[in-house]
């Protein structure tokens, strides 16, 4: 094997012209759909590839548990500098699993305030919340606890779903065709399910930093995605292009990729 068993580590070296492939000669949703698959796997196999160099770099320490199998010279064989690459790869995974970790956490925990953010509200499709900062994005559903807060008729295992979430310092500063193809877009990311998307990408570059690109990319076509989707609703791309552009130059820059960025 040789040099080809760090092939998963350095592969993502392609991200870039895939990403950018993908951007000028596919439809969004197929660009979107496309580059977050290939960040996953990526970030698996290459995952993968991190474990492999620890369990068979690390088999001949002393006092390691593992079995003695993982000794084996052929084993250790099929990979270059096996001691080294392997005592290297044990901050790396450590990294990789702490770094992914803490973005998922950190997305969970932003699910949940946005949650709470609605609570005692009608749930209505469109959440309007009574703030002079303008905002505008889409909150993914999610499956109800069951407990007795979260409004009647919620039993355990149901599905909480989506809503379109706006200020009323947004509604305020956009007419009433920029507010339909607002809502139009932010119901596009919704049902497209944008958000597992970005997610998985943003797990990805986490990953392997090598895999930045896409996360780029996917944020990019998953927004042409849901503008392509309100235009053919509201039946003008001229309003989604008004719409949008208003939207983003009345809301606050957004410090992280959470869900609130949608």
């Amino acid at each position: 094997m040789g040099v080809f068993v760090f092939l998963p580590l350095v592969l993502p070296l392609t991200a870039w012209p895939v990403a950018r492939l993908a951007e000028q000669r596919l439809h969004p949703r197929t660009a979107t759909r496309l580059l977050a698959a290939v960040a996953g796997v990526s970030a698996v196999c290459s995952t993968l590839c991190l474990g492999l160099l620890v369990i068979v770099g690390t088999a001949q320490l002393p006092g390691n548990p593992l079995p003695d199998s993982w000794s084996d010279p052929d084993v250790r064989a099929a990979v270059p500098y096996d001691e080294i690459a392997g005592r290297a790869a044990i901050p790396a995974l450590l990294a990789v699993l702490v770094s992914c970790g803490l973005a998922a956490w950190r997305q969970e925990r932003t699910r949940r305030r946005a949650v709470a953010a609605l609570a005692g509200l009608p749930p209505t499709p469109v959440a309007v919340l009574p703030d002079r900062t303008p905002y505008a994005y889409a909150l993914p559903g999610a499956s109800r606890s069951g407990s007795a807060g979260e409004g009647r008729g919620g039993g355990r295992g149901r599905r909480r779903p989506g809503r379109v979430v706006v200020s009323t310092g947004m509604l305020d500063g956009l007419a009433s065709a920029e507010r339909r193809a607002l809502f139009a877009h932010e119901r596009a990311h919704l049902a497209g399910r944008h958000h597992r998307h970005l997610l998985t990408v943003h797990l990805a570059a986490r990953a392997n930093p090598f895999l930045r690109p896409l996360r780029t990319a996917v944020s990019y076509t998953a927004e042409r995605w849901a503008d392509e989707e309100a235009a053919a609703e509201v039946g003008s791309r001229r309003a989604v292009a008004r719409a949008i552009g208003t939207a983003a130059l009345l809301a606050p820059r957004t410090p992280a990729a959470t869900l609130p960025a949608l």
